[in-house]
């Protein structure tokens, strides 16, 4: 964590300095800097996501066609993910890569508003003093909406578990967009009779777990943002909305590219 937290800290001062002394706007920014970093990653996650949502009815034919053979159904499942370049699981790799970001800005806003004399003196020594206006500021100003953005969420301040609300929403959002339609609203447009032997190919597994994810994912960021500083809600929420409105422009380029292809 220390190794990302010490940047962020750094750059969250500067950011302060220069956005008119406000926790808010400098956390506001530093999340649209770490997701425009991120923004490769997150553009292959939501392209892959669409491509999963298309290839549903060719999974579904698939499946009705070695319904009764397991072993092939998921050879000829693998080969079209492979086809069409996408992982079903590269959701999970994407979460893995960015854990690290959200705990080296939990350290930043501990250090940047410290709850101890032991933090801020534990960041003094590593405060980088070559940045203009970074010295002798912390710790900033932590006050939003009568909730301090240094401290979880409490009952004191009863409204700010209205933030890990908005974390979980906004995370459901998100997720339900990057998840594929569920074959079993194919099977309901479509029913056929199922074989009584019939077990759960590694493909139906995998889309379950994505499905099911889609719902405790929320919950889990609800229960970790109700544990650390309310600033960090605010990174959350923001950057669940880039990535609902990248998703909405992905999908319109897309859109667009079908219309030109069968108009030609």
């Amino acid at each position: 964590m220390y190794f990302l937290a010490y940047p962020f800290a750094n750059i969250l001062l500067l950011l302060y300095t220069f956005l008119g002394n406000s926790t808010i706007a400098a956390i506001a920014a530093l999340t649209l800097l770490l997701n425009l970093i991120v923004l490769p990653l997150n553009i292959s996650q939501q392209r892959s996501a669409r491509k999963m949502r298309e290839m549903q009815p060719e999974i579904e034919k698939i499946r009705k066609k070695y319904s009764n053979d397991p072993e092939r159904l998921n050879q000829e499942t693998m080969k079209l993910y492979q086809k069409a370049g996408t992982n079903p699981l590269g959701g999970c790799l994407t979460l893995l890569i960015q854990m690290p970001i959200w705990f080296g800005l939990i350290g930043a806003i501990r250090y940047c508003i410290p709850s101890t004399p032991m933090d801020l003196f534990e960041f003094s020594q590593h405060i980088f003093a070559w940045l203009p206006g970074v010295t002798g500021i912390v710790p900033l100003q932590s006050t939003f909406l009568g909730m301090d953005l240094g401290l979880p969420p409490n009952a004191e301040q009863w409204w700010s578990y209205s933030l890990p609300i908005l974390v979980g929403v906004t995370s459901f959002l998100q997720q339900k967009l990057l998840s594929p339609s569920s074959s079993k609203d194919e099977a309901e447009q479509t029913p056929s009779k199922p074989s009584e032997n019939a077990q759960p190919s590694q493909s139906e597994m995998m889309e379950q777990q994505m499905q099911m994810m889609s719902v405790t994912m929320p919950l889990m960021m609800v229960m970790f943002t109700l544990s650390y500083p309310t600033g960090l809600s605010i990174y959350f929420i923001i950057s669940s909305v880039i990535r609902v409105i990248q998703y909405y422009f992905i999908n319109r380029a897309h859109e667009k590219e079908e219309n030109e292809k069968n108009n030609n």
